[in-house]
């Protein structure tokens, strides 16, 4: 009877020590190397009264810091408004204007903060902190995306709404308001980031 409460005893204890042991031997992901942005597009979908419309650009730019792992990453990336193009020349000359790009010709966002979710095949999600500063106005965001790295490259992707109004955007309505933009949009950032070489 003793020996089989021995038994049980030291099976519990194989049955708590061995997963955390597994769990040390597991090897660590590799360390997260700086990069430079080597290519990325950023666009958003638009409403008018007109009908729907896609805006984008793929003059970005960016850096990203390395770090042990993708939580202690940051980094920024940004665009300038000029750039952007929705395929007629009228509206965008329309969206420089509301967005008086000779003013605040720059948007931009700045990583503070990434927590990485469980890996799903060759990606894994993310949550993101930073500032997105558009149109003279910097505020806090809370971004959702997903994350593919690799032995060279990284690529990240985010969708997120985005109301111009928080952005003191104004002269939605042309035309005598026939022409009317909803200030409500969505916002898509693909962006592939490439190490940079050890000095």
């Amino acid at each position: 009877m003793r020996a089989r409460r021995v038994f049980r005893s030291c099976l519990g204890l194989l049955l708590v020590v061995a997963p955390a042991q597994a769990q040390h031997l597991l090897p660590s992901p590799p360390p997260i190397p700086p990069a430079r942005l080597a290519r990325g597009t950023l666009s958003f979908d638009g409403h008018s009264s007109l009908g729907d419309f896609v805006g984008t650009t793929d003059s970005v730019r960016g850096d990203m810091t390395g770090g042990p792992d993708l939580a202690a990453v940051r980094g920024w990336v940004e665009a300038p408004v000029a750039t952007l193009h929705t395929g007629k020349g009228r509206r965008d000359r329309d969206l420089r204007s509301s967005m008086e790009v000779d003013t605040f010709p720059t948007m931009r966002f700045d990583l503070e903060g990434v927590t990485p979710g469980d890996a799903q095949g060759d990606s894994r999600p993310w949550r993101v902190t930073g500032t997105l500063s558009i149109h003279g106005v910097t505020r806090e965001v809370d971004l959702a995306g997903r994350v593919w790295p690799g032995a060279d490259t990284i690529r990240v992707r985010t969708d997120f709404p985005l109301n111009l109004k928080d952005y003191r955007i104004g002269g939605l309505s042309k035309m005598l308001g026939v022409l009317k933009m909803h200030e409500h949009i969505e916002v898509h950032v693909d962006l592939v980031f490439a190490a940079t070489p050890a000095p």
